[in-house]
């Protein structure tokens, strides 16, 4: 299966994986560690040591418009903390 993988770059984000070689990745909810280990060593050609995640649910949203109170809910996610091998590096911008 292919599942949704996108780099999450937040100054806390950065500043862990400047310090612990650590990098974060949302992901798709169903996907798990052994597929979220190969994605990222088959995208940035890299040897991953470990990973760990965490569930985020999706939180309720409202807004008040013209039309009266819209309620929505935004999707649910999974970030992912890989730790790459020592001396390697995932630039995140070096496909655009």
């Amino acid at each position: 299966m292919d599942f949704k993988i996108k780099p999450l770059v937040t100054e806390k984000a950065t500043a862990y994986s400047e310090k612990h070689n650590c990098y974060t990745f949302a992901v798709s909810p169903d996907a798990n560690k052994f597929q979220i280990k190969d994605i990222v060593e088959k995208l940035y050609n890299v040897r991953v040591e470990k990973v760990n995640i965490a569930n985020y649910a999706g939180k309720r949203t409202q807004r008040y418009t013209k039309g009266g109170l819209i309620r929505g809910r935004r999707d649910a996610f999974k970030k992912a903390y890989v730790i790459v091998a020592e001396g390697q590096k995932i630039d995140y911008y070096s496909n655009i």
